[in-house]
């Protein structure tokens, strides 16, 4: 698509009940704002992604891979607080990688896998926990485990 023209860029924002109409109408404002500004191609992102230390903040000042780590792990703690038996969560490609990879109680690396677009991945509580407590514990002193490899 990019190279007849298009690009895409997936938003992420909180959702009601939660939150108001108008809180999500003002996040996808800010996300649209600084994509015009600050967002440029995903392989400008990798490759800075590839090259700086998971405690390095993103450009554009966004939050560095160890701080969403950490509120990947705060987030599956609320999941996991919640009383329905049955848990649909939905999530951006890099959220779902590290959730799935902590559940196996791997840390994150610089260069992940990618995951498939719209496909399911069932986690049981206890898979859940491991990977909150992976990513938080991570977190608190990230290195990446291909740079553990030499990668």
């Amino acid at each position: 698509m990019v190279a007849q023209g298009f690009a895409v860029a997936v938003v992420n924002y909180d959702l009601c009940p939660e939150v108001s109409i108008a809180r999500i109408v003002e996040q996808v404002r800010r996300a649209l704002i600084w994509l015009t500004q600050e967002g440029g191609p995903l392989g400008a992102y990798r490759a800075w992604a590839w090259s700086h230390p998971p405690d390095a903040p993103c450009p554009g000042g966004g939050e560095s891979r160890a701080e969403a780590a950490a509120r990947y792990a705060d987030a599956l703690d609320e999941l996991l607080a919640r009383p329905e038996h049955v848990v649909l969560a939905v999530s951006h490609s890099l959220a779902v990688r590290y959730v799935l990879d902590a559940a196996d109680g791997a840390f994150p690396a610089a260069r992940v896998s990618p995951v498939g677009h719209a496909q399911p991945h069932a986690l049981s509580a206890d898979d859940v926990e491991r990977a909150a407590r992976t990513l938080r514990g991570w977190a608190r002193a990230p290195v990446f485990a291909d740079a553990r490899e030499g990668g």
